[in-house]
């Protein structure tokens, strides 16, 4: 399915679907059609909304975790979501998902973590990259997958220009450098909603110790494995990410949205 983008306000997003609301936040390199076979599994029951994150383009001065939640605030309040909905985060998105969360804990039901960072992460992120060597950036991009033909040639073509832009350059570095510097494991005891982390068993950069610590921080979290998966679950294996989801949304839907 071709995802229709929307503006309201200066936001740009996908708004599929009608019924409890997920939010869906992509990571650093992430686009809106990473959540493609989300959107295509769960609209015809949920209302699915993903904001484009503005990771090439925000103030400099703001680009960061901070900064990034405070969009994500701006946005759930140019829509005027009602409170109690589900947001699922992968990479850095699962980041700004935490740290939303820990912030607005009143808005938040269940939280859904994919590759998430906010405890170690191996990325391209502070030593950021060959300028102008496309094979350079093609291998790293692979990297992503346990596949690396998942990674498209559209994919490293948009990945190859970022890197070759100054300005996109300095924001990428600026928010991974904030990503590594905010480390949530003396927070995330505070984060009661219940919590699905779904990670690739091949996954290189957050590798599979880094999910069962946030299992063993999170207190009321379930931990699934795919295999043949690295980093972006719902993209390589969205079968298996998509039952684990829908099972995972019919056993919580009567829990309590409270966290301290």
């Amino acid at each position: 399915m071709e995802l229709r983008r929307q503006h309201q306000q200066g936001y740009e997003y996908v708004d599929e679907g009608h019924g409890p609301v997920l939010l869906l936040l992509h990571g650093l390199f992430g686009a809106l059609s990473n959540w493609q076979e989300v959107v295509r599994e769960f609209a015809p029951d949920h209302r699915v909304l993903i904001p484009l994150l503005p990771v090439y383009d925000m103030p400099l001065s703001q680009a960061g975790v901070p900064g990034l939640v405070k969009y994500v605030e701006g946005f759930v309040a140019a829509l005027g979501l009602p409170s109690d909905f589900t947001v699922l985060g992968n990479s850095l998105g699962g980041h700004v998902a935490l740290v939303y969360t820990l912030t607005n804990a009143r808005r938040v039901n269940r939280l859904v973590l994919t590759g998430s960072s906010g405890l170690f992460e191996n990325s391209m992120g502070a030593s950021f990259p060959k300028r102008g060597n496309y094979a350079y950036v093609q291998e790293r991009v692979g990297f992503t997958f346990y596949d690396p033909t998942v990674a498209t040639q559209e994919l490293v073509d948009e990945v190859f220009n970022v890197t070759n832009s100054n300005s996109k350059c300095l924001r990428i570095i600026a928010i991974a450098r904030s990503a590594q510097r905010h480390n949530l494991s003396k927070e995330l005891a505070k984060i009661t909603v219940p919590v699905l982390l779904v990670w690739g068993l091949n996954d290189t950069i957050t590798p599979p110790p880094v999910a069962h610590e946030f299992a063993r921080l999170l207190p009321h979290a379930e931990l699934r494995f795919l295999d043949h998966c690295c980093h972006a679950p719902m993209m390589e294996r969205p079968a298996g990410f998509n039952a684990y989801l829908r099972r995972f949304l019919r056993t919580t839907e009567t829990a309590p949205a409270v966290a301290a």
